[in-house]
């Protein structure tokens, strides 16, 4: 049954792995949205049905359900938010779990059967989005809703960066921008402005292990940071405790993200944690790691 209601308090959540689609539903309703959230399968927290005015799990590859689920409720807004672990479109018969219904097929058929198209994170998210917006359905950046999740510049936790550790970020920051700008990832592990480990499409906590795995002395720099051309609808870097327990584990020493472009989910945790592991966690912008001085 169609509902009836204004489109004006509504907006649509589509959610992905972690705790980010939670913190966003939460933000949403305290603003007064009534929330449709769409979480994908195999992915989205279950306690995020409690969070939604009303809720749907939607199959991975079920790209016209989705849009019947939005369509139905007359919901003409909608953000997305979480991780989607593309690794499992790269392994053997995936298709037989995630067969595609007919929009989703109709819409990724090009990129995964022809030559002329590529598979990266921004070439089929924003397929995704495209495909949206054609049934009236507009996506907007989840920070427009829950900007407070967008990390300031500034020491968040431990000690005073050594000159070593600023040129690594330097130098980090550099190749992870590079990286960005193909599409590939958002972070790279360095020491001694000597490259580790660089993301693709493993994921930043891979990233982080294979580069433990590689410098087994530790104490090496992570820097994360957004892509030049980054679109804030989707994608965002993000990191959260489950980055902080990584690193530790690791071996690494300092995590260093861009301010301003980087959530953090449940910073105080974050933060609290770093502290604990002696790690060294700040945001910053480009070329002005040598700026922060005394740690907060």
């Amino acid at each position: 049954m169609m509902e009836t209601q204004s489109d004006s308090t509504k907006i649509g959540l589509v959610a992905g792995w972690g705790r980010y689609p939670l913190v966003v539903a939460d933000a949403l309703r305290a603003q007064g949205q009534r929330v449709y959230g769409l979480g994908i399968k195999d992915h989205a927290d279950r306690a995020l049905a409690d969070r939604c005015d009303v809720y749907h799990e939607v199959g991975l590859a079920k790209l016209g359900a989705a849009l019947r689920f939005f369509r139905r409720h007359r919901v003409t807004r909608a953000t997305m938010a979480g991780k989607i672990h593309k690794v499992r479109l790269f392994q053997r018969f995936h298709w037989i779990k995630h067969i595609p219904d007919w929009r989703c097929a109709r819409t990724f058929f090009p990129h995964f059967a022809a030559r002329t198209k590529d598979r990266r994170d921004d070439t089929l998210l924003l397929a995704v989005v495209e495909a949206f917006a054609q049934d009236g359905i507009h996506f907007a950046p989840a920070t427009d809703f829950a900007p407070e999740l967008l990390v300031k510049y500034g020491f968040i936790s431990g000690r005073r960066l050594t000159i070593a550790q600023q040129q690594d970020i330097a130098f980090g920051w550099e190749i992870a921008k590079e990286l960005g700008r193909l599409d590939c990832g958002q972070s790279v592990a360095v020491k001694g402005r000597a490259v580790l480990a660089l993301e693709a499409v493993e994921g930043t906590d891979e990233c982080i292990r294979r580069a433990g795995q590689l410098c087994t002395e530790g104490g090496f720099t992570v820097v994360k940071v957004a892509k030049p051309q980054q679109d804030m609808r989707f994608d965002v870097p993000t990191i959260g405790v489950g980055t902080i327990e990584m690193l530790s584990q690791a071996g690494g020493r300092v995590l260093a993200v861009e301010a301003g472009k980087t959530i953090i989910i449940d910073e105080p945790h974050v933060a609290q944690l770093a502290r604990r592991k002696n790690i060294t966690l700040v945001a910053v912008h480009h070329g002005d790691a040598a700026n922060l001085s005394d740690a907060a």
